[in-house]
């Protein structure tokens, strides 16, 4: 048996033993979901950080930089803004109004309809997000042992992994299992960075033996200043109303904990962009006809085998964080926002947490047929993540300036957000942007003041206050409190 094999076995015997060891803490919907809302800073560090630090922050990052150079590295450090922005704007918020999802921010201050749209839109990120942890993780396991699994068969047996642990402990588990999987992504990109840019030579010699055309040192690169300003748009927007930091979030024990968990996550995340980034322009040096996905994967593997098998390891953890968390969110989502609010409203909690297992299984395997049809790890995640701006537009609003507010707002904004997003997708003719976050904003704003000025229906602010009140005596009821 081979040393990879070996590691990997045990990597995934010690998730599956914190799973089972959380399970009894996940009893409930409360701990299942959100831990309790007991999470530390530490543990939403680590929670926010495993979320970030994924498929497209590593593999990803490496893919682009095998075509474009270090500026890869930006999408880490992109990441990292937003969570400073959900840090200071949105994350104490979250925590001191107790709400679940989104969606239920919307119909709390808005209309039933609101919430209905929003819910779909968000259930859809979610399976695009997981879908492509799934890639990484079938790049990653075929390039570690190429004899026991192809690439499909990586993503298979990943999609097993981060469903059967998310079903078991839920946000318990997801936190637990952050804390090593981060310490160890960090180990095994540093170790093998530093090795495979000295076998190379140093920087120096990389540099000289990269194929001209491409300023791969550069600031830019070979991306182009907008399509860098457009990531750093995109995760500004999306950390903010994406439900797996919400989710994050409503977890933390107090606001304090939820506002420095975001900030220290943030510290942690921008650093492994540029080692991957590093990495993925030294295989394209030793390997120039290579599939990009797998620059990375087989960059690695040319090390020592438990440097490799490490190293794979923390790249395959960075995808089992992102993942697990992913999948709980879209699971809260069908959960929380369409089965239990149209469907089955008096429903135990005992029956409640039973659907949200399901409903992590039955999402968690649709994700698959995404990830067979998906092209282009981190291209694929900003298109999705682009959906967000609707939400973080009405949320920012109903915070910040409810006054303009109205009824019908957080239903047609986010509907101009889908259009936007589908005719982007359609109709090349009208990207006359560098990356959709753009137009999004642009149409979303636009459709949000135009709401304002026709709609005479308003949202008050002791409407709301009444509404988030009743949400907490809801949840103090369902938690047992």
């Amino acid at each position: 048996m081979s040393i990879q094999l070996v590691i990997l076995i045990l990597y995934i015997a010690v998730l599956f033993g914190i799973s089972i060891y959380v399970k009894r803490r996940a009893a409930n919907s409360s701990g299942f979901l959100f831990a309790g809302r007991k999470l530390t800073t530490t543990l939403v560090a680590a929670n926010i950080a495993g979320t970030a630090i994924g498929a497209a922050s590593t593999i990803g990052v490496a893919e682009n930089s095998f075509q474009f150079g270090i500026a890869a590295g930006w999408y880490n450090v992109a990441w990292a803004a937003g969570a400073v922005t959900m840090a200071l704007v949105a994350a104490s918020r979250y925590r001191e109004l107790n709400c679940t999802t989104i969606p239920e921010l919307f119909e709390r201050y808005y209309d039933k309809k609101g919430r209905a749209i929003a819910v779909l839109g968000m259930i859809t990120i979610q399976l695009v997000i997981t879908s492509l942890q799934y890639i990484a993780g079938g790049a990653i396991l075929s390039a570690l042992l190429p004899d026991i699994f192809s690439f499909k068969g990586g993503m298979i047996v990943s999609a097993i992994v981060f469903i059967g642990t998310t079903i078991l402990g839920g946000l318990w588990s997801s936190g637990l299992s952050n804390i090593l999987s981060t310490t160890l992504i960090y180990i095994g990109v540093l170790i093998s960075t530093t090795v495979i840019v000295s076998r190379q030579g140093g920087i120096s010699a990389i540099a000289a033996s990269l194929p001209p055309g491409v300023d791969w040192f550069g600031p830019v690169g070979g991306f182009g200043t907008a399509t860098i300003v457009g990531w750093f748009v995109v995760m500004m927007t999306q950390t903010v109303t994406a439900q797996g930091p919400v989710q994050i979030a409503c977890a933390a024990v107090d606001k304090k904990a939820a506002k420095n968990g975001f900030l220290w996550g943030a510290l942690l995340m921008f650093p492994v962009g540029f080692a991957c980034a590093l990495m993925g322009m030294a295989a394209r040096v030793a390997y120039p006809g290579m599939n990009a996905t797998m620059a990375l994967p087989q960059m690695i593997m040319g090390l020592d085998p438990i440097v490799a098998g490490l190293t794979l390891a923390a790249l395959w953890a960075a995808d089992v964080a992102t993942a697990c968390h992913i999948l709980l969110a879209a699971g809260t989502l069908f959960s929380q926002d369409i089965y239990k609010r149209f469907y089955k409203p008096d429903i135990d909690d005992k029956q409640y947490t039973l659907v949200n297992r399901y409903a992590v299984l039955i999402l968690g395997a649709t994700t698959l047929w995404f990830a067979f049809n998906a092209v282009g790890i981190v291209k694929t995640m900003l298109i999705g993540l682009s959906l967000t701006t609707a939400f973080t537009l009405v949320f920012l609003f109903t915070m910040f300036a409810p006054g303009l507010c109205r009824r019908n707002s957080a239903f047609y904004t986010t509907l101009a957000g889908i259009i936007t997003l589908f005719v982007w997708q359609s109709f090349p003719e009208v990207r006359i942007f560098a990356h959709p976050i753009y137009m999004e904003w642009i149409v979303c704003f636009l459709t949000f003041l135009v709401v304002a000025l026709v709609d005479r229906s308003r949202i008050t602010t002791n409407e709301a206050r009444q509404c988030a009140e009743m949400r907490v005596h809801d949840l103090a009821s369902v938690d047992g409190r």
